[in-house]
């Protein structure tokens, strides 16, 4: 019975990773390594927590697929107001073609919405620490930055979900992309191309175009079969561009930032898998929390308990 039930886990996983490279967590990941260094220069400039500025990209944007973002670099849904002179593109939002702001970069888009915040209404935050991102989410949607009524809320999973809190504590600088972590002793010119993140007491990095596992077990001195084992991977697995690798053993659970609230709701296109790796668990243990049994099919909406 037990060798049953392991096959058809063993297909489970494998339906799961069909769909791995859809999984949203994987753009989010992909526009935090790419913007991060700007929201910390932004941070050391005009005291707004890096965090709170990756969250609102992150959530304003999609991660920087929206239209605003694409066609107009505008990844924080600034409209056309006040002392504007620059371009603008019309898109309908509270009301039919609303005029907003269109910028050269995206680093023009983090440079105007810091100085978006140094207006009046928006002067209490600055009294906050800049470590206080739950503080600061809440006053950004108290000031009437968005009309969700989620706004706060939104902001704050987002921040601990993809632990955005760690770029506020002042220790990374836009040129020191993460501290180099030795790995089982090794340091690897590795770490300078590839951004090392702590999460749930792991570390992971994000795979880059041309990695692949062996690539990837070389540099870091983590061996080929446990990064498969770390990972919930099958061993004829190649990862893609955007997929998180870790490299030591994932938790049982998810981190204590989730205690109160311990669940996850499903998002389209994602799987048990997913989760596990967004979160750092175990996808064995991530099945046990929830009881379910190996053949057991997730959908969006359903509530997932990571803790």
């Amino acid at each position: 019975m037990k060798s049953r039930l392991s096959f058809i886990f063993t297909l489970l996983l494998f339906f799961h990773l069909s769909i791995f490279a859809q999984r949203t967590n994987q753009a989010y990941w992909s526009y935090i390594d790419q913007y991060k260094g700007i929201a910390i220069e932004q941070m050391h400039k005009y005291r707004i927590p890096a965090s709170i500025t990756l969250a609102q990209g992150l959530l304003e944007s999609g991660a920087g697929r929206s239209s605003l973002a694409t066609k107009a670099n505008n990844h924080f849904g600034i409209k056309v107001s006040g002392n504007w002179t620059g371009p603008y593109v019309l898109k309908n939002d509270d009301a039919p073609n609303e005029k907003f702001r269109k910028y050269r970069s995206a680093r023009e888009s983090y440079e105007d919405h810091s100085k978006f915040l140094q207006g009046r209404r928006y002067q209490g935050l600055f009294q906050l620490k800049i470590t206080d991102y739950r503080g600061w989410a809440r006053g950004l949607k108290a000031a009437g930055y968005a009309t969700s009524p989620t706004y706060a809320e939104s902001l704050i999973r987002i921040i601990e979900m993809y632990n955005l809190y760690q770029f506020d504590s002042g220790k990374y600088t836009q040129e020191k992309k993460a501290p180099v972590i030795p790995v089982n002793n090794v340091q690897s010119s590795f770490f300078q191309t590839h951004t090392v993140y702590a999460h749930n007491k792991n570390y992971f990095i994000i795979v880059e175009i041309g990695d692949n596992m062996a690539t990837i077990s070389k540099e870091t001195g983590v061996s080929l079969r446990k990064l498969y084992q770390y990972n919930d991977l099958p061993l004829d697995y190649a990862p893609t561009q955007g997929d998180l690798i870790y490299l030591k053993k994932k938790q049982k659970c998810a981190s204590k930032q989730f205690k109160k609230n311990p669940i996850h709701i499903v998002e389209p296109n994602q799987s048990l898998f997913d989760i596990s790796q967004l979160y750092g668990i175990r996808l064995k243990y991530l099945y046990k929390l929830n009881q379910f049994d190996p053949s057991h099919e997730i959908k969006p909406g359903d509530i997932i308990r990571i803790r």
